[in-house]
Formats: structure tokens, C-alpha cells, sequence
């Protein structure tokens, strides 16, 4: 199973419901709108993890911020609202300036508005670094294992929603799927400022 089917199943039942209302649509409004963000959010990552430079990044990030641990009480860090800070964070780095792009085209393929998924989007993205950083420290992954287990569900993240990645095209990055290799260089400086949503 893939991680981000994984993500997908611990989102469903009340973990959808509780989003949902933070979103102001029902459960099923949730899945559908978790449907589309997620690979979103997956496609991103793994453009990054595409260029040296960019796998390096992410896998420091995750080595110090993210263990996976997020994923032992999702409900818990749902009631909480989430962890704006850090998904926003995750965010800057991972979307950079296309993340009204991504957050159009989710709104479109699901028929939320852009705000709801605005609020969404933060509250998913460090699920999926957590589950990125258990898949690491369990496997032992060193940076071109995780590039290649991001290859692979950069693939299901495109079968998974073909429809919000469709209507983003080439906007991620000249290839379609991640940020630019300029954002991805100036995200990797940034490493020791609070890359991809460290605490400080």
C-alpha cells in the first residue's frame, strides 16, 4: 500500500468528519476534498526530491522534524486544528508560489471554495511529512531510497487525482510535478532557519 493510500484510509470516518467541520461541508465533502489535496501536496514533494538538491533538503527536514510520531493520535492533532505554524511552513517550501494554483484547482475539482481548501492544505501537509519521516527512520532510507519512494508515489498521487493535477499542468514546475529547482535552492538555504516547518 502506498503512504498516500495509507493517509487516505486514516482520513476516512470521524477523522473526515472532524475536518469537515472545520471546513464547514460533511464528511463526505472531507474525503473527496482530502482526495484531491493529498496527492496534491505528494506530487509537490516528490517534484522536489526530483533534483538532488531538493531530496537532500527533505530528507534533513524530515530527519529533524518529522519522525512520524503526528500519526499515533490523528484524531487528537484534528481536534486540535491542526499545527498551522508548521503546515504553513511545509507549505512555503513545498508549493511556494503555485500554492494558490494547487488550491484553485482542488476548489474546482471538489467544488469547495479556495478558502476551505486554504485551511485544508496546512492542516494535511505535515501528516504527509510524518508519514514520510516514519517510512524513513523504519527503513532505514537513506536520501536516494526516499528519493525513489517519492518517485513512486508521485505516480499514484497522478492516478489518484488525475483530474486537480490535470487542470494544474506545467504549473508546479517545468515538468509538471514540483516546485521549481530556484525555489527548491532557496528552501535548502533555509534548512537551518526552520526548513519545511521546524519548530524554533
Amino acid at each position: 500500500m502506498s503512504l498516500l493510500d495509507m493517509l487516505q484510509n486514516q482520513l476516512g470516518g470521524d477523522s473526515a468528519s472532524q475536518i469537515g467541520r472545520q471546513l464547514g461541508t460533511d464528511q463526505a465533502g472531507a474525503q473527496k476534498a482530502i482526495g484531491a489535496a493529498l496527492p496534491a501536496l505528494m506530487a509537490a514533494l516528490a517534484g522536489n526530491a526530483k533534483r538532488p538538491e531538493g531530496a537532500a533538503a527533505l530528507a534533513n527536514a524530515l530527519e529533524k522534524d518529522h519522525d512520524g510520531g503526528i500519526l499515533d493520535d490523528v484524531q487528537g492533532f484534528l481536534g486540535r486544528g491542526g499545527d498551522s505554524k508548521v503546515g504553513e511552513g511545509i507549505l512555503k517550501h513545498a508549493l511556494g508560489g503555485r500554492r494558490g494554483a494547487v488550491e484553485s484547482a482542488v476548489a474546482k475539482e471538489t467544488g469547495l471554495d479556495s478558502g476551505a481548501i486554504s485551511g485544508l492544505l496546512p492542516m494535511l501537509a505535515p501528516l504527509v511529512m510524518g508519514a514520510l519521516g516514519r517510512e524513513k527512520r523504519q527503513k532505514g532510507m537513506d536520501i536516494g531510497a526516499m528519493a525513489g519512494l517519492l518517485s513512486g508515489e508521485g505516480k499514484r498521487a497522478k492516478e489518484m487525482a488525475p483530474g486537480a493535477l490535470g487542470m494544474l499542468g506545467g504549473l508546479l514546475d517545468d515538468e509538471g510535478d514540483g516546485v521549481d529547482a530556484g525555489d527548491i535552492a532557496d528552501a535548502g538555504k533555509k534548512l537551518l532557519g526552520g526548513f519545511l516547518g521546524r519548530r524554533k
